[in-house]
């Protein structure tokens, strides 16, 4: 079932897999890493299933995925970190339906935030030049907050930040970490069923509503006062 736009004052929107397909940025940055270190290249289907976590995690996860040494870490993710500055936005795409949602939140009087994994320095330029910058008026990357998601203490602050009450502000995202995080900081959650959620079906974390795309998330309404 849709959910009611009018129940809501504000949404917290996660930014990879559920509103641009990213793993083409990742998986160009992250060989272009193994390159650099002269490591074997891992598949898009390892990339995909272990993006989410942040950088910190994905490149560890590759590390270890080849065999290479953690002493190695703190250099890959300099290199990992140059090549995804180089390519961000460049292989990535807006998931159908993401404008046309983002849109019909905004024009009922919605506030929206952008919260991801991803640095900030990465997110709010890929926001920027994918034409969703206008949406929001604030985005916050894993790094403006001493913790990140699941964990709910940067829901509770953009909460505040907002100058809404969690109970009326919608979380969306495409993972687990997404609805724990939701669940933890007293958020409704929706989840997108196309995303990044490491092989699992979303419906598994039992969120408010799960969609395909996100401008099925709400019913027709009229705009708030």
């Amino acid at each position: 079932m849709p959910l009611d736009l009018t129940q809501f004052d504000a949404a917290i929107v996660d930014l990879d897999g559920t509103m641009v397909d990213t793993l083409g940025d990742f998986e160009v940055a992250v060989n272009r890493m193994l390159i650099d270190m002269a490591l074997p290249m891992v598949s898009r289907e390892f990339i995909e299933m272990s993006i989410g976590k942040g950088t910190e995690h994905l490149v560890r996860s590759v590390l270890d995925k080849v065999g290479a040494d953690p002493s190695l870490s703190a250099l890959a993710v300099a290199s990992y970190r140059n090549h995804y500055d180089e390519v961000n936005g460049q292989r990535s795409i807006v998931f159908p339906g993401v404008i046309e949602g983002l849109r019909r939140m905004v024009e009922a009087g919605l506030r929206l935030a952008c919260l991801t994994n991803k640095p900030t320095a990465f997110a709010r330029p890929l926001l920027e030049s994918k034409g969703l910058a206008r949406y929001f008026v604030l985005a916050f990357g894993a790094d403006a907050f001493p913790k990140r998601k699941p964990d709910p203490m940067p829901l509770v602050r953009i909460c505040k930040a907002l100058g809404t009450e969690p109970g009326r502000t919608l979380v969306i995202g495409d993972s687990t970490h997404d609805a724990r995080a939701a669940r933890a900081a007293g958020c409704p959650v929706a989840l997108v069923n196309y995303g990044y959620n490491h092989g699992r079906p979303v419906e598994d974390d039992e969120p408010d509503a799960v969609v395909s795309k996100l401008d099925e998330l709400f019913a027709p309404a009229v705009a708030k006062a």
